[in-house]
């Protein structure tokens, strides 16, 4: 697996550790983790994982799918139990949806490999730059992996940020240092606000025992995840299993805002076809940085599968494709 030398960027690169509390840093923004007793544990895998599904099914049925009437089933990219797949020796299914036109969703997988994950992806359409969102767990016989990122719909340069937090300049990259300094700028004040910062930072204090994954990056990570994302390990206790649910749910609640908010509309014409152009490229890296992550957790040969399955039609950057 080829690994980017610039994996330390990552929002979780931890900075410190007391004996109460485990800080990390990026952007000038502190998250701290709780770490307090941890509960006993009660919840097995197999019980994580159907509680998680159970919250994202509703989720996506009741709070998106009644905010997006025209969000559609794609039978044809979907697994229903009846199909019998499996991954990884487990019972797998794969819930695929799109919303053709104005309501710009351009692929919605609601994905659940029993007794081991639990994953929601929501790709939008060019007509807008509202953030793609994952929102991913997986779970072993004793922890937890929470993978969570808004990712922003325009390159900002974010995996060449150094250890001080300084992005290359003008000096370096030339007049497209300015582009990408304005593309963060505006992630930052349209998403990565202020609200933002305070629902993560809420999310990660409800979390027993987290610590950051310090997992190695590949570079199609870098270049696709966003400069706020979430990636961390905790304990499996009925505790955690509750607040990565009611992460999960909130994160959702943060996308349906700004997917509903017209005034993340592109203009007609050349904004709309360059976001386009961007997202077929980040559809591709997006799939290259999630194909170590399943081979990983289901071997190649699955993982492969999976990865295809649940990244949709590569091929698909607007909506109303195939399906």
């Amino acid at each position: 697996m080829k690994v980017s030398s610039l994996a330390f960027t990552s929002l979780f690169a931890l900075a410190q550790f007391g004996t109460t509390t485990a800080f990390v840093q990026y952007d000038r923004r502190a998250f701290s983790f709780k770490s307090t007793k941890v509960t006993e544990l009660h919840a097995t895998a197999s019980d994580a994982i159907a509680t998680l599904s159970t919250s994202q099914t509703d989720t996506v049925n009741n709070l998106i799918a009644s905010s997006i009437p025209d969000l559609e089933v794609k039978p044809g990219q979907s697994w229903a139990a009846a199909d019998g797949v499996s991954i990884g020796g487990n019972p797998t299914t794969l819930d695929a949806r799109d919303a053709p036109g104005p309501s710009n969703v351009a692929w919605l997988s609601n994905l659940c490999v029993s007794n081991k994950l639990s994953s929601l992806t929501i790709f939008n359409g060019p007509l807008t730059d509202v953030p793609h969102l994952i929102s991913r767990c997986a779970v072993d016989d004793t922890t937890m992996k929470l993978y969570l990122d808004f990712r922003p719909r325009a390159y900002g340069a974010y995996e060449m940020k150094d250890a001080a937090g300084n992005y290359p300049g003008p000096e370096t990259l030339g007049r497209a240092s300015f582009e990408y300094s304005g593309n963060r700028k505006d992630y930052e004040t349209k998403f990565a606000n202020e609200a933002l910062v305070a629902y993560i930072n809420a999310a990660m204090t409800s979390f027993e025992g987290a610590t950051a994954s310090m997992d190695e990056m590949t570079e199609s990570e870098t270049l696709t995840r966003g400069p706020l994302t979430v990636s961390i390990t905790m304990p499996l206790t009925d505790a955690n299993v509750a607040a990565v649910a009611e992460a999960r749910k909130k994160a959702v609640e943060f996308w349906i805002g700004w997917a509903q908010d017209d005034s993340h509309g592109h203009r007609p014409g050349a904004p709309i076809n360059s976001q386009y152009v961007y997202d077929s490229k980040y559809r591709q890296n997006a799939y290259s940085a999630l194909l170590p992550v399943y081979s990983n957790l289901f071997g190649a040969a699955d993982g492969a599968k999976l990865a295809a399955a649940d990244s949709g039609p590569l091929d698909e950057g607007y909506v109303g494709g195939g399906s």
